[in-house]
C-alpha cells in the first residue's frame, strides 16, 4: 500500500527508495471501519490523514442538529481540520470513514521533524495545500454562482467517482440540499 503514497509524492518531486523508506517512518498506518470517527467535535486535532484506500468525510453538526458535510477524501487525498491541526486546539468537525478505509497519518510534531530532516517535503506539502485551497475556492464559486441543479451537475461532472461511491444523503449534505430535494433534481434530470 505504501507504493500509493510514494507515487503520490513523486507527482511533485523525486525521491529515492531509501529516502521514501525513511519518510515513511514518520507515518502510522491504520485500518478504519465504515462509519468509524477518526476525529470528533471538541477533540484536539492531532493527525493529518492520507487515504490509501477508502473514503473519508469531514462534517459538522449545525445549529439545527443536522450533519453538514464539508469535504470528502478518496484515495491519494489528504484530510484534517487544518486550523485545529496547526494550532492544536479543539476541532468543530468530525472526520468519519464512509467506507472501510486504510489511512496513513502523521502528527504535527512528527510532521515538523519530517520537514526538518527532509526539507524537500515542504515542497510536497505546499502542492498538497495549494490544490486543497484551489478546490475549496472552486466549491465556493459554484455554491454562490450556480443554481442548486447546476451545482449538482458540476459535482457529477467534476467528481463522478463520488456519485458511484457516496450515499445519496451524504451527497445532499455536501451540496447543502435535503436528500428529498436531491431526489427531485435527479428525477428531473433523468426524465
Amino acid at each position: 500500500m505504501s507504493d500509493i503514497f510514494k507515487k503520490h509524492i513523486e507527482k511533485f518531486l523525486k525521491i529515492s527508495d531509501e529516502e521514501f523508506n525513511e519518510i515513511l517512518k514518520f507515518f502510522t498506518i491504520s485500518q478504519i471501519a465504515k462509519k468509524e470517527n477518526l476525529l470528533e467535535e471538541g477533540q484536539i486535532c492531532k493527525h493529518h490523514y492520507f487515504v490509501l484506500k477508502g473514503l473519508l468525510r469531514k462534517f459538522y453538526i449545525n445549529e439545527k442538529g443536522v450533519e453538514q458535510t464539508t469535504e470528502f477524501a478518496i484515495e491519494t487525498w489528504w484530510m484534517t481540520d487544518n486550523f485545529a491541526y496547526e494550532h492544536q486546539v479543539p476541532t468543530e468537525f468530525y472526520i468519519q470513514a464512509v467506507e472501510k478505509s486504510i489511512v496513513l497519518y502523521i502528527t504535527q510534531e512528527k510532521q515538523e521533524k519530517l520537514l526538518e530532516k527532509f526539507p524537500v517535503m515542504e515542497r510536497y506539502f505546499r502542492f498538497v495545500y495549494q490544490r486543497a485551497y484551489a478546490a475549496a475556492q472552486k466549491r465556493f464559486k459554484f455554491l454562490f454562482s450556480f443554481s442548486k441543479e447546476e451545482f449538482y451537475l458540476q459535482a457529477v461532472k467534476n467528481h463522478p467517482e463520488f456519485i458511484q461511491r457516496v450515499p445519496q444523503y451524504l451527497i445532499a449534505s455536501y451540496l447543502g440540499f435535503t436528500p428529498e430535494y436531491l431526489s427531485e433534481i435527479r428525477k428531473r434530470l433523468l426524465s
